[in-house]
């Protein structure tokens, strides 16, 4: 891709951009200068579709109306979560039935791991990479003293080789190799929250099958941000929130992935009535009837008005397609690195370099003064966010962000950084 660092390119870019009309179906914040900010901070939480309010308000007007008799009339209260689960799936790369909605990203972790997490007395090992978010270490910490084992005994972390971050492939491979007779699990993020490293989720799956473990993924920086094949590769499980790409607000209802091979198994879970098959479901009996697939992982039933949002915006990028956002994404990204390295500041450098290697976002090291800046770039009307101990991470969404709010970025991160 051939950029240049005039304003004029920037804006020629969006004229020639099929998807730019996506940017006025959602709302835009104000920035603290008062101006309609530079959002680059889908990656912690999307923009507001403007059909929200009203898909909302529907749902809002019929529990007004009628009560408890609001499910019975022309409601989706009992069936939204299977339209969603629906429009979700392709965007996995997945079988309708092997998609749930539920509960929050941790939660269904914490579920996925009661199912996949079954460790011996030779085979117990957990693999993770550095820097992964801290609430699935939280998590996986937990379900190892549950089994009566020792975290520091139990985990292993895949490490990064310079201050850059980057994981390289070649690492984790021979990471499960080494500890390949004593894996039980591979629990990586798809894409990583802090450096924004893309991982190759495909090949981690193959080779950790190949050794004996199961793998699984959060993907809640990848979901609806690159292309993913789940089912394809074979992968185990999955979790991810919706309130970041997805863009169904704060706290949004999250979703899980099981793969089709293990709807026969007689998996451990922790059940609840809304895991009972359907047709069955309000007959109230005292052992359970699972639902077919990935709905046999519900617990309670579904909270109308955090999957109301989903339709809105999982519906564009349905729409839209993951291979045209992505490739959006990529010239986004390579735009902004491109005009970052112009900088000729030895304190600012970004990782990763290779565009294929990230997503949306591009995370920004400050080795000196960098929240000063992220400060200072924030009062210009910049919403992104802060990382300690020295990370700015920037995220232009395809759906929404345009190649001249790329420009604009540069142009006062650049004068801000000549100001400290």
């Amino acid at each position: 891709m051939q950029f240049n660092t005039t304003e004029e390119f920037a804006r020629s870019k969006d004229d020639q951009d099929e998807l730019k009309s996506y940017k006025e179906r959602f709302f835009n914040p104000q920035g603290k200068n008062g101006e309609p900010a530079i959002y680059f901070c889908g990656n912690s939480l999307g923009l507001q579709p403007k059909e929200v309010p009203k898909l909302i308000q529907r749902e809002l007007d019929s529990w007004r109306k009628n009560g408890v008799e609001g499910h019975f009339h022309d409601t989706i209260w009992t069936t939204l979560h299977e339209e969603i689960a629906e429009i979700t799936a392709p965007i996995v790369g997945a079988k309708p039935e092997e998609v749930t909605i539920m509960n929050t990203l941790t939660i269904n972790l914490h579920l996925m791991l009661v199912s996949f997490y079954r460790p011996t007395s030779t085979r117990y090992k957990i693999l993770i990479e550095e820097n992964a978010f801290p609430s699935d270490v939280y998590a996986i910490k937990s379900q190892i003293k549950f089994h009566g084992l020792d975290p520091k005994e139990t985990l292993v972390v895949v490490q990064s080789e310079d201050d850059e971050g980057e994981i390289k492939h070649e690492k984790i491979i021979e990471k499960i190799e080494e500890i390949g007779n004593s894996l039980a699990l591979i629990m990586f993020e798809g894409i990583n929250y802090y450096s924004g490293q893309i991982f190759d989720v495909k090949e981690i799956t193959r080779k950790g099958h190949e050794v004996g473990a199961i793998v699984g993924f959060d993907l809640a920086h990848a979901f609806a941000n690159i292309p993913l094949q789940l089912h394809d590769w074979n992968v185990d499980f999955a979790v991810w929130c919706n309130y970041k790409y997805g863009n169904g607000g704060p706290g949004a209802i999250a979703g899980a992935f099981i793969h089709e091979k293990h709807f026969s198994e007689n998996l451990p879970r922790f059940e609840g009535w809304w895991g009972n098959k359907k047709e069955t479901r309000f007959l109230m009996k005292d052992e359970i009837e699972r639902a077919y697939g990935a709905d046999a992982w519900q617990v309670s039933n579904a909270p109308i008005f955090s999957l109301v949002p989903l339709k809105s915006s999982l519906g564009m990028i349905r729409e839209i397609g993951m291979d045209k956002l992505r490739q959006k994404s990529i010239e986004l990204t390579g735009y902004l690195a491109f005009l970052l390295e112009k900088i000729e500041d030895n304190r600012v450098f970004i990782t990763p370099r290779n565009p294929e290697n990230r997503g949306c976002q591009v995370s920004i090291h400050v080795r000196e003064q960098g929240k000063e800046l992220f400060n200072a770039i924030s009062k210009e009307g910049i919403i992104c966010d802060w990382r300690e101990p020295d990370v700015i991470r920037v995220a232009p969404v395809p759906l929404y962000n345009s190649f001249e709010e790329v420009f604009k970025f540069y142009q006062i991160f650049k004068k801000e950084l000549e100001n400290l």
